[in-house]
This record gives structure tokens, sequence and C-alpha cells, in this order.
């Protein structure tokens, strides 16, 4: 079993990545194989709408010039798929929000490659907004047929500065049980 994990944040081994990687953990301590893909510093636009997804039915987007198409294939291999992303304005960031319409569409015009995965949402915060990128990141799962495991609370942490998640007791403890069951749900699943 394999989990991809893409970390949304601007900021690369920030506050999202701290939180994923506990996360990680916790699954890899199940023997599940995982890796953390980061968007930082990489170019990705949003669905131009141009349809050619659902004519050329090829499981790729007809855009070739970002990172689309390569964190697609190692979304559509691994078994889950954890999404983080910090809150911008009460929502996610532009590019995951561009990585999920893209993935979405092509997923969609080909059968539904993501159908029954399992999705995990990780959103860092500095005080509000954060139910709501949740909400975001989960009806992706959900229009996508994707199995969502829940936790001990909503899955988010808060903090501002590099690290200061580490300082939240409750959100971390919360990455640990959400990695812990979505490692359940996983085993269950291939059972």
């Amino acid at each position: 079993m394999k989990v991809i994990a893409i970390n949304g944040s601007a900021r690369k081994d920030g506050n999202t990545a701290i939180l994923l990687k506990r996360v990680l953990s916790e699954l890899e301590a199940q023997g599940i194989e995982t890796e953390l893909l980061e968007m930082s510093g990489k170019k990705i636009v949003g669905c131009t709408a141009c349809d050619k997804c659902l004519e050329n039915r090829d499981g790729h987007c007809a855009v070739k010039k970002d990172i689309l198409n390569e964190y697609l294939d190692k979304i559509v291999a691994a078994d889950g798929v954890i999404l983080g992303s910090p809150t911008y304005f009460a929502d996610i960031s532009a590019g995951m929000k561009a990585l999920i319409e893209r993935v979405g569409r092509v997923s969609m015009s080909n059968g539904g490659l993501l159908k029954r995965k399992v999705g995990a949402a990780v959103v860092a915060v500095r005080r509000g907004g954060a139910i709501h990128a949740v909400d975001s990141l989960n009806h992706f799962f959900l229009i996508s047929q994707m199995i969502i495991p829940g936790s001990t609370y909503w899955n988010m942490g808060i903090g501002r500065a590099k690290g200061e998640v580490e300082n939240d007791p409750e959100g971390m403890k919360n990455m640990s049980n959400l990695g812990q069951n979505m490692a359940w749900l996983l085993a269950k699943l291939q059972g």
C-alpha cells in the first residue's frame, strides 16, 4: 500500500508539511509506504476548460507545461491521498485549488480514476477559516467518490510562524489519530 501526501503550501517544510509528516509517520509505523510531494516553487495553473481530457481520455491533462500530470500519475497509483494546505483567506491555497480542479476533471473524464481511494484533508491555520478549507478539500474527495477517514477533531493545526503547529498539542494528536485511522481503513479496504 502507498499513500501520497501533497503539500499545497508556498512554504516548503512549514506548518502544513509538519502536520502532513505527523500523519505520514503514523502510516509508516503501520508498514505503509508514503511519499510527500511539495508544491512550493513549482508551477501549476488552474483548469483551462479546454475539454481535451474528455476528448482524449488518456488519463492526463492536455496542459503539459507544469507539474500536474507528474502528480496525477502518483495520485492514481496510490491507495490513499492526503492533501494539505494552509488557510488563505478562509480557503485553500491557489496552487492546491488548481491541482484539485485539474485532477478532478481528468479523473471524471476517465471514468473516475480516484474512485474508492482513501482521501484525507490536512489544514494549517493561523486563527480562522480552517473549516472552510477542510470542506473544500473534502468536497473534492466526495465528488471524486473517495472514502474519507475521520479523526478526533477537524484535521487542522494552529500556528503562524514555521513550527508553531507543534505547540498545538490537540492539533498534533489529531494528525496522529488521522494517520492511525487512515491506516486502519486502508487495511480494511485491502482485506
